[in-house]
């Protein structure tokens, strides 16, 4: 098996499963999960340079732009030079992957496609703890306490965006531009998509895949 480093996307829209699909990845086969979201509210908290050029649009309520995920994740990457990774939540846009494009070549990328009906029940079913970024979700994995994290004791909360009558909007958004990032793969060959209700029923797939590209640390599946 090659011995290259492994430069690895995963896509898919906000509720497809996409953390728990990439904590198993990084369980299984040793790849460092960058998450663009998680990165960006540790530069928050320690109000970094880009944290604090972010912090200027969210009070706004805006979403922050392509320049600014795209510095915060580069700088990222160039200490992670030596790993192999997996970036969750970056690229979003044709920009990002073109920003992307000029520091690596991008050897796989998975995309979830999960139906819309799945991903409106399983959002209105989430609730965060939102200085950790942890996600509890009522059916398949809730806090043990119902609103309350399990670790902090702290209370969780329902995102505006997650209620039932703003996931519709949220998701457009989401296939608008995502759109061309999974067109650009797709002709460079190196998309593959998974669809299905269940992450359980996808993960084998996503196992055999990745046991293709790089040796697993740990021989099982699923769990």
């Amino acid at each position: 098996m090659a011995s290259k480093l492994l430069r690895a996307v995963i896509l898919g829209p906000p509720g497809s499963g996409k953390g728990t699909v990439c904590e198993r990845i990084a369980q299984n086969f040793g790849l460092q999960h960058l998450s663009s979201g998680h990165l960006l509210r540790e530069n928050l908290k320690t109000s970094t340079e880009v944290g604090d050029m972010a912090k200027q649009y969210l009070e706004k309520g805006l979403l922050v732009p392509d320049h600014v995920i795209t510095r915060l994740m580069m700088s990222e990457l160039e200490t992670r030079s030596a790993q192999h990774w997996l970036l969750d939540g970056f690229p979003r846009t044709l920009v990002q992957a073109e920003a992307l494009d000029r520091i690596c070549d991008v050897d796989l990328v998975i995309s979830l496609n999960i139906p819309f009906e799945t991903l409106k029940d399983r959002l209105s079913r989430r609730w965060i703890h939102p200085s950790s970024g942890r996600v509890y979700n009522l059916d398949f994995n809730p806090p043990q306490v119902l609103g309350i994290d399990d670790i902090t004791g702290e209370p969780l909360v329902q995102q505006e965006d997650d209620k039932p009558e703003a996931v519709a909007a949220r998701l457009r958004r989401y296939k608008d531009a995502a759109k061309p990032v999974i067109e650009l793969y797709k002709s460079r060959g190196v998309l593959h998509q998974f669809s299905g209700t269940e992450t359980n029923r996808i993960w084998p797939y996503v196992y055999t895949l990745f046991s293709n590209k790089i040796t697993p640390i740990q021989s099982k599946e699923a769990y």
